[in-house]
């Protein structure tokens, strides 16, 4: 795991995402999707928003009752937080560019 990209749990994960804009990536280590998202997000993602985003994932094996929570049923599933607020929601493999450019909308930028 990537410096960046940080590993959320039940026990960070309501502080992490109560302020600024953060992205999380619910997984698992079974998915094969979620591999190759992983990349994507430690390689483009996390060094785009260096500073002004948070690039955070939630292992959904560990953390079910934070899956549940936001009704993930397909991984990956990728959140974007504003505030603790969900902004936006992608299921399935996403482009790096995409992610990016969702962010920056929700930065205002």
């Amino acid at each position: 795991m990537s410096e960046q990209v940080l590993d959320l749990t039940a026990e960070n994960f309501d502080e992490t995402v109560k302020s600024g804009v953060t992205l999380v990536d619910f997984w698992a280590p079974w998915c094969g999707p979620c591999q190759m998202q992983t990349p994507i997000l430690e390689k483009q993602v996390a060094p785009a928003m260096s500073g002004r985003a948070k690039i955070c994932k939630v292992n959904v094996d560990e953390a079910q009752d934070l899956a549940a929570r936001y009704g993930v049923r397909g991984i990956p599933a990728i959140f974007l937080f504003k505030d603790g607020e969900v902004v936006q929601q992608f299921t399935g493999l996403q482009r790096g560019d995409a992610l990016v450019s969702a962010l920056e909308a929700a930065l205002g930028a």
